[in-house]
């Protein structure tokens, strides 16, 4: 396929096709497991599966697209990229001493709810997702959730989690 060929419009399109996609088989697989071998072995797989893709996200982002700053401001600017945080939404809060990640609309979680599925903790799988991210572009990242399912949370929020460097001291972001 010779992308160079197509047109800014095409690309667009095509790229958000791909993005869909990416969301619709993440969705479907996890459905499937869950009928398969119940909530608890695809949750476990789900955070390995997580674990192991968003490291291998975050090192082949680094090589395509030349992000060599590390760092809370490196981690900020490479995990836009990743494409979970474009398919979320995900919305950032860069200061000096942290990074805020926060999700007014989880389309998972929303999407279980509208068929009657109930919420399902993914706590644990975004942990392991932000923890190999995280490390690979700067091991003295440290991951905080702040709340997650399974953690009540408001309405307008599904989660937000915190990033600060090892050694500095962290802000308190729960208000």
């Amino acid at each position: 396929m010779d992308f160079q060929a197509w047109s800014k419009p095409e690309l667009v399109n095509y790229l958000e096709f791909l993005l869909h996609d990416y969301r619709v088989m993440d969705a479907f697989w996890f459905i499937n497991i869950e009928a398969s071998h119940g909530l608890a072995e695809a949750c476990r797989i789900n955070e390995q599966v997580w674990g192991k893709v968003s490291g291998l996200a975050a090192r082949d982002l680094k090589e395509r697209f030349g992000l060599a700053q590390g760092g809370l401001k490196g981690f900020a600017r490479a995990m836009r990229l990743f494409p979970w945080s474009l398919l979320v939404d995900y919305q950032y809060t860069v200061e000096e001493d942290q990074v805020l990640i926060e999700v007014p609309s989880c389309p998972a979680q929303e999407g279980r709810l509208k068929r009657g599925l109930g919420e399902y903790p993914c706590q644990d799988m975004h942990r392991a997702e932000f923890q190999a991210f995280a490390k690979e572009i700067d091991p003295r990242i440290q991951v905080h959730c702040l709340f997650a399912p399974p953690d009540p949370h408001p309405p307008e929020m599904h989660c937000r989690w915190r990033f600060t460097l090892a050694g500095a001291p962290a802000a308190d972001s729960r208000s």
